[in-house]
């Protein structure tokens, strides 16, 4: 009788561990080089969202103002941003307006530009103003913000930046602009801001000189 190789017959009848039919479920089978399982997904380099300017945190401290013989000398620059990432993890991490001490002052201005009538950009202009009330102005800051450093005034040019003043029963919002002189450009960009904000209130634009002068100074132009 013949007598079968012991070696032939375990090579065909050992199940083949690899087969659908042996798998537990869920398992996967480690195949070769086509297996799609195995594939290493390819990471795409980071890509920032750079705006059309540089723009600049500055802050005025209250308990900075009082020790200060000049207006303005305790302004200190605190960011300057570049791109929409930057911007927003300037924002996240800073106190918003109605966290603020009585009697600060925090601005967004244009990379180079100096919060303070005295720089040659801002001489010769003016500044449109939305009052609020105490602890309201976070959203109205915020969106001032975002349309200003997204470009979306129609003579953007003109703006110089903004800032928000924290006082004891009231906060207010300011857009400074660079010619006061061009009263359609000026007209133009608090039309659009009060729309950016859904401001129903009149709201009325100072000039610079004016204020200069007189404290309490007149409105020359009301949108």
């Amino acid at each position: 009788m013949d007598v079968e190789d012991p070696q032939k017959l375990a090579t065909e009848k050992t199940p083949n561990p690899n087969t659908e039919d042996d798998l537990e479920e869920g398992e996967i089978v480690a195949g070769g080089d086509d297996d799609s399982s195995f594939k290493k997904s390819v990471s795409l380099p980071y890509q920032p969202h750079p705006l059309e300017h540089q723009w600049t945190f500055w802050f005025d401290n209250p308990s900075a103002k009082a020790k200060q013989a000049s207006w303005g000398s305790s302004l200190r620059s605190i960011f300057t941003f570049s791109t929409i990432e930057e911007f927003w993890s300037v924002y996240n991490n800073i106190h918003h307006p109605s966290k603020l001490a009585v009697g600060a002052d925090f601005h967004c201005f244009k990379d180079k530009i100096e919060p303070k009538w005295e720089d040659p950009i801002c001489a010769n202009g003016g500044k449109w103003n939305v009052t609020l009330s105490k602890g309201k102005s976070d959203t109205f800051w915020l969106n001032t913000l975002l349309a200003m450093i997204g470009e979306q005034f129609d003579h953007g040019d003109e703006i110089c930046g903004a800032v928000v003043n924290v006082r004891s029963r009231q906060e207010k919002i300011a857009i400074w602009t660079k010619n006061a002189s061009n009263e359609a450009a000026q007209v133009s960009i608090g039309k659009q801001w009060k729309e950016f904000l859904d401001y129903n209130e009149p709201i009325g634009f100072i000039f610079h000189d004016d204020a200069k002068k007189d404290r309490n100074a007149k409105n020359r132009y009301s949108v």
